[in-house]
């Protein structure tokens, strides 16, 4: 599924947090959002999920907006941020999305595996360490197996073993089966051991689109 962003414009008072930005996010491969802090990514990446409405210009998935979704969260999975009960454990704050969603409770276990977390599924969620946080933020994204995911500072938390699995679960995802995967970071050094093409953004414009070749 294609992601196509098109003269997104978005300002907040008199700051212009976004400026006529345009990209496309190809399946199959792994798409750095890349800028330092501040150059527009979140704002952007709330606007592709429909959680900000642009001043100008669209997101699409495959030509339908995110609110126009049949099934959306069978078609796009999303991190922004980790938020949880924090009495609640990891297993259980994961069914939560299931029933909400209308998926079988046995996803939560089956993502769970997916990230690692097995065995800590049943601990409290406020236990957890914000690396551990990260990935049970990444597994609810996955609940609904869906084709897209848009992740925003994914590697945030995780040590040097967990960006090393992060960075090959990425890539399994998109290369081996054919999502459609954007990742906002500005650690430029790990993107570039992770990601297939780039999209650079400064003060809310497009800089750069390019594959990483």
């Amino acid at each position: 599924m294609r992601v196509e962003v098109r003269g997104l414009t978005k300002s907040f008072g008199a700051v212009r947090a976004v400026s006529d930005l345009g990209f496309t996010v190809e399946p199959g491969q792994v798409t750095g959002f890349l800028g330092p802090n501040g150059a527009g990514k979140t704002t952007t990446l709330r606007m592709v999920l429909g959680l900000i409405r642009p001043d100008t210009g669209t997101a699409t998935f495959d030509g339908v907006p995110y609110a126009d979704l049949p099934d959306p969260t069978r078609t796009v999975g999303a991190v922004l941020e980790t938020a949880f009960h924090p009495a609640r454990s990891g297993r259980n704050h994961l069914r939560v999305y299931c029933r909400a969603a209308g998926l079988p409770l046995r996803r939560a276990d089956e993502v769970l595996h997916q990230v690692g977390l097995s065995d800590a599924g049943g601990r409290r969620a406020g236990s957890y360490s914000l690396g551990m946080r990260q990935r049970l933020a990444l597994a609810a994204a996955l609940l609904g197996d869906p084709g897209v995911l848009v992740l925003d500072e994914p590697a945030n938390g995780l040590d040097p073993e967990g960006i090393q699995w992060l960075r090959g679960f990425l890539r399994h995802l998109a290369h081996d089966q054919g999502r459609t995967v954007l990742v906002s970071s500005h650690l430029l050094t790990e993107v570039e051991q992770t990601v297939d093409r780039v999209v650079i953004v400064g003060a809310g414009r497009l800089v750069r689109e390019a594959s990483m070749d």
